[in-house]
């Protein structure tokens, strides 16, 4: 009997321009996280990035698969794509008025 090859598949990615272990840092961060076939979605919070460029809260598809199936994957991506809307978006989120920039100028002042 030989021993089976394993597999590594990365599922997760954490993209922030705060450092780790800043206070502030998951409160300014995306999520990327796989979601099947190969796709990955872009999370902030609660809200998932769509290819029409919005930030959405996922419905409650009431045991409708096939409209679960099409939202998702309008808000999911090629691995590649995700990586790189993420970097794009991070240093854009905002949170109470704050934004990354402003998060970082207050901690470069103290």
């Amino acid at each position: 009997m030989t021993t089976p090859e394993p597999h590594v598949q990365p599922t997760a990615y954490v993209v922030s321009c705060l450092p780790e272990g800043h206070d502030d840092r998951w409160t300014y961060t995306i999520r990327i996280h796989y979601s099947g076939d190969g796709r990955f979605a872009i999370k902030h919070g609660i809200r998932h990035y769509s290819a029409d460029g919005a930030w959405d809260y996922e419905p409650d598809f009431a045991e409708d698969d096939a409209a679960e199936d099409s939202w998702r994957h309008a808000h999911s991506f090629h691995v590649d794509t995700a990586l790189r809307l993420a970097k794009e978006l991070a240093p854009t989120l905002t949170y109470r008025g704050r934004s990354v920039a402003d998060v970082l100028a207050e901690e470069a002042r103290s």
